[in-house]
């Protein structure tokens, strides 16, 4: 009973999840496309901005896999396939979150005791995550995946910002003041985009904290529409890639205006 519940409850998650998930790859797939083709675009922080894209593009694939295997390829129920699945799936909450990091190897590493361990195993209707009596695993993912990446980001460009306000610094890092407002626009845009993705993991520690359902499936939600908010964000805060489409936008609409 308790476990047609939890599949009613995911028939509803899932696809309001499958719709952000949507948007977040076909956004990040856009601003893949712009920054390759259009010279304008490529710097350091574009760069980072398709470093992120990537990530959200691999957290879509693999949450739409999960997904499949849950609603429809119920017959799979091998362990060693949910630990894999399980694998994956905190990768790619690593990949978009250390993405700010620009720390490659640790996306394969910090996963890992998802597939050293036998906390993960197959459960009927469940996604293969680790279950919350596994105590020392999951505060390992709540630490790794979210609270020092967080801690670590923030400090960084904390002090990025100090180095870049403090007289003694300024000289170092910029030459001009315009391109200081210019830095420190983008530094303040990176950290807006940042903290879309933190609150995203509220609902999830919540339900760690205080053991209700409803959060569990809110988490699930959350953290689809957060990788697809700061997709969007990014178009809106970015002025280079916003003005690029603005400017295609024009152009479309001329040509298809009709001839009077």
């Amino acid at each position: 009973m308790e476990s047609l519940k939890e599949l009613k409850s995911y028939q509803i998650i899932i696809p309001v999840s499958l719709v952000a998930v949507l948007v977040a790859f076909i956004v990040a797939c856009l601003i893949l496309t712009l920054v390759i083709y259009i010279k304008r675009l490529h710097t350091v922080t574009h760069l980072l901005i398709c470093n992120t894209s990537i990530s959200s593009i691999f957290y879509c694939i693999v949450q739409c896999v999960n997904y499949v295997f849950l609603l429809f390829i119920r017959w799979e129920i091998n362990d060693t396939s949910c630990r894999w699945r399980g694998f994956f799936g905190y990768m790619a909450v690593a990949a978009v979150i250390y993405s700010y990091l620009i720390q490659a190897t640790s996306l394969v590493l910090i996963p890992l005791p998802a597939l050293l361990t036998d906390d993960i195993h197959y459960r009927p209707f469940t996604l293969c995550w680790v279950p919350k009596k596994y105590t020392l695993h999951v505060i390992y993912t709540v630490l790794a995946y979210y609270l020092i990446p967080a801690i670590l980001i923030f400090a960084i460009y904390i002090y990025i910002y100090i180095c870049m306000k403090h007289p003694r610094y300024r000289v170092f890092i910029v030459t001009a003041r315009r391109r200081s407002n210019r830095d420190l626009e983008v530094l303040c845009n990176i950290m807006i985009l940042f903290a879309i993705y933190t609150l995203g993991a509220i609902p999830t520690i919540l339900y760690l904290l205080t053991n209700i359902r409803f959060l569990y499936g809110m988490g699930i939600v959350t953290v689809s529409f957060t990788v697809a908010i700061e997709k969007i964000v990014t178009l809106i805060l970015d002025r280079d890639i916003r003005n690029i489409i603005k400017l295609y936008l024009r152009r479309s609409m001329v040509q298809i205006r009709p001839i009077s």
